[in-house]
C-alpha cells in the first residue's frame, strides 16, 4: 500500500517532480565535478608544481658560508666541506620515498680553460677562469630492493633549457652556458679544454718550473654538446658529468650540494611545528604526513651529517596555490548544494500546498502525523537518490571535461564519491523539505475538508 501511494503520487504530479529531480541533478553534478577535481587535483598540481624546480636543498652540516659576488662563488676548491655519494640511495629508503621524485647532487669547482674553436679563447696561453659544475644527467642508481631509480638534474631543474644535447655520462661531453658561449665564440660540437687549479699543493722544487706546475693539473678535453639557458649563474659556467669535476677537484665519491624535488602537501600549523616539542604521538603524526618539513627531517636522519633546508619560496608557493584552488572548488560545491536545496524547498512546499486535500483526507481516515511525514520524506528520498544518481553521471562527464582542459588529465570514477553524492542528495533533500514537510504533519483535517 506504501509503495502504491509513493508510485501514484509520482504518476499524478510528475511537473513537481521533473522539476526537483532537475534541480538535484544539477546541482550534485557541479558537486560530482568539483569534488572529482579536488579529490585529484593535489596530486596533479603538486606534480605541475615541480616544473618549479627543487623543493629540498641538501649540504654538508660543516659547510663553509658562501662567497659569491656577481652570480660567482669565488670560494677556493678545497673550501667547504662535501658529502658522500655512496649515501645517496638511502635518501629513497625513506617513509616517504615514494614522494621523492628526483635529486641530483651538483659538485662546483673553477678551472683554466681554452678552446681552438675560440677566437679570444684559442690557445693554451691565452686562457680564463671559468666555474664548472658536475651533476647528475638521467643517472641509474641502484637501490636496496634491487631497483634502480634514474635520476637527474633535468628532473630537478626542469626548466634548464639546452639548445642541442645533454652530454652523457662516462663521455667526455659538457654543456655551456649561454653567456658564456656567447663571450667565446662556442658553439654545440666545439672543443672545450679544462685544467684544474692547484689540485695538489706544489713543491719547492716545482715553484719556478712552470711546466712542472702545470703537469700535476690534470687536463680534460671536453666535446661543447649544447648551450644551457637557466636565468642564473650557470649560464656563465660549464656544466659536465659529476664524476669529472669530482676529479678536478680532488673530491673523489663526494658532493657539496644537492637538490630534491619532492610531491608534499600544503603546510599547516600542525606542519610548521618544529619536532623538537613534540610528543611521540605528535610526531608520528606529523612523520606519516607528507609536509616538506617532515619529509627534510626524514632525509636528514638517513644522511649524517647533512643539513636539509627547505626552499621555501618553492614550497610556499605551491601550498598557497593549491589552498586557494582547493578553497575555490569547495565553494563551487557549497554554493550547488545550496541552490539545489533552495530548489527542492521551493518544489515541496507546492506539493504540499497542491496536496492538503490529500492529506486531510488520510488524516481523516487515521493516518497520524509521523505517518504522514513519513510518506512525505520517503517520495522526496526516492526522488534525491534518482537525481542523485543522475547528477554524479553528468558530473563525471563534466569532470573528466574539466581535467583534460586543466590540468592534461581526467580524473577516474570513484565509488566513494558516488556514496558521498548520494548521501549528500539526501541530507540536502532532506533539508530543504524540512519546513514543507513539518507544516504537512501539523495540518487539521477538519478545516481542510470543510474546505477552510
Amino acid at each position: 500500500m506504501f509503495l502504491r501511494l509513493v508510485a501514484d503520487s509520482f504518476r499524478r504530479r510528475p511537473r513537481h517532480k521533473l522539476l526537483t529531480g532537475a534541480a538535484l541533478a544539477l546541482g550534485m553534478a557541479v558537486a560530482t565535478a568539483a569534488l572529482s577535481v579536488s579529490l585529484d587535483v593535489g596530486d596533479r598540481l603538486a606534480r605541475e608544481f615541480r616544473s618549479l624546480g627543487a623543493n629540498l636543498l641538501v649540504t654538508s652540516q660543516a659547510d663553509s658560508l658562501p662567497l659569491e659576488i656577481g652570480g660567482v662563488d669565488y670560494r677556493p676548491v678545497n673550501a667547504g666541506a662535501y658529502l658522500p655519494e655512496s649515501d645517496l640511495p638511502k635518501i629513497k629508503t625513506v617513509f616517504w620515498h615514494n614522494n621523492i621524485i628526483a635529486f641530483s647532487p651538483m659538485l662546483e669547482a673553477r678551472v683554466r680553460a681554452w678552446s681552438p674553436a675560440s677566437k679570444s679563447w684559442s690557445s693554451p696561453g691565452v686562457v680564463a677562469d671559468v666555474p664548472v659544475v658536475g651533476t647528475w644527467i638521467n643517472h641509474p642508481v641502484a637501490l636496496s630492493d634491487g631497483a634502480t631509480f634514474a635520476t637527474g638534474i633535468e628532473k630537478t631543474n626542469p626548466w634548464w633549457h639546452v639548445d642541442g644535447h645533454w652530454f652523457s655520462e662516462g663521455k667526455n661531453e659538457c654543456v655551456v652556458g649561454r653567456q658564456l658561449a656567447q663571450r667565446r665564440g662556442l658553439k654545440p660540437g666545439d672543443t672545450i679544454t679544462l685544467q684544474g687549479r692547484d689540485i695538489a699543493p706544489k713543491s719547492s722544487a716545482l715553484v719556478d718550473d712552470q711546466s712542472s706546475a702545470v703537469s700535476i693539473r690534470k687536463s680534460h678535453s671536453l666535446v661543447v654538446r649544447g648551450l644551457l639557458s637557466t636565468g642564473g649563474s650557470e649560464e656563465d659556467a660549464v656544466v659536465l658529468p659529476l664524476t669529472i669535476v669530482q676529479q678536478i677537484a680532488a673530491a673523489p665519491g663526494q658532493y657539496r650540494r644537492l637538490y630534491v624535488s619532492a610531491l608534499t602537501k600544503p603546510e599547516d600549523d600542525f606542519g610548521r611545528r618544529d619536532p623538537a616539542t613534540m610528543n611521540p604521538d605528535e610526531l608520528e603524526r606529523w612523520s606519516c604526513s607528507p609536509y616538506v618539513s617532515s619529509i627534510a627531517y626524514s632525509i636528514k636522519q638517513v644522511l649524517p651529517g647533512s643539513d636539509v633546508r627547505v626552499i621555501r619560496r618553492v614550497a610556499e608557493g605551491e601550498g598557497r596555490v593549491l589552498t586557494r584552488v582547493r578553497t575555490l572548488l569547495w565553494l563551487v560545491t557549497f554554493a550547488a548544494l545550496l541552490a539545489a536545496g533552495l530548489a527542492v524547498g521551493a518544489s515541496s512546499a507546492a506539493s504540499v500546498i497542491e496536496r492538503r486535500t490529500e492529506i486531510g483526507l488520510m488524516k481523516a481516515l487515521g493516518a497520524g502525523s509521523g505517518i504522514v511525514g513519513f510518506l512525505l520524506a520517503a517520495e522526496q528520498l526516492l526522488l534525491a537518490f534518482v537525481g542523485g544518481g543522475i547528477g554524479y553521471a553528468l558530473g563525471i562527464f563534466l569532470a573528466r571535461l574539466l581535467g583534460e582542459r586543466i590540468f592534461g588529465a581526467a580524473p577516474s570514477p570513484s565509488l566513494l564519491v558516488l556514496l558521498v553524492i548520494l548521501a549528500l542528495a539526501a541530507i540536502v533533500t532532506l533539508l530543504g523539505s524540512a519546513v514543507p514537510l513539518r507544516r504537512a504533519a501539523r495540518y487539521e483535517p477538519a478545516p481542510i475538508l470543510r474546505g477552510e
